[in-house]
């Protein structure tokens, strides 16, 4: 994904009419992006919260996903938990397909291309939280 956004800088902010004029190589690229967002936002989402919580051991398996959201900020692994169904919205407007509306397309990816910054912030305070942890005296 950081690749992606590398190689996709030039381009950015994406416009409607930039989108359309694309050559073949940089579809890919913004492809690319696409897919890897996608499946960053689901692992942190399906694999990396859950399992951090279990990490902590903190029983809440089978709660909904809000309450594990919440714990986790309140132990201080996300900032703001209300941000996370945000990313998830943004990740789900990629499903539907509009080829005749370019600007709205752009303006989705424009959005995921500020909401990459989040997810990887994100991964970089887990790291950090558990880093910690991981340091900590066992009593």
């Amino acid at each position: 994904m950081t690749y992606a956004l590398t190689v996709l800088a030039p381009w950015r902010p994406l416009t409607g009419e930039r989108l359309e004029t694309l050559d073949a190589e940089t579809v890919q690229d913004l492809d690319q992006f696409v897919l890897r967002f996608g499946k960053l936002q689901d692992a942190i989402g399906s694999r990396l919260l859950p399992a951090v919580l279990g990490y902590l051991q903190e029983p809440y398996e089978h709660r909904p996903m809000l309450d594990k959201l919440n714990r986790l900020e309140q132990l201080g692994y996300l900032e703001q938990a209300e941000e996370w169904p945000r990313l998830r919205a943004i990740r789900n407007q990629f499903a539907p397909e509009y080829p005749d509306e370019p600007e709205r397309n752009a303006s989705v990816l424009n959005m995921a291309f500020e909401a990459s910054d989040r997810l990887k912030a994100i991964l970089d305070l887990v790291a950090q939280r558990l880093a910690l942890t991981s340091e900590a005296p066992t009593p």
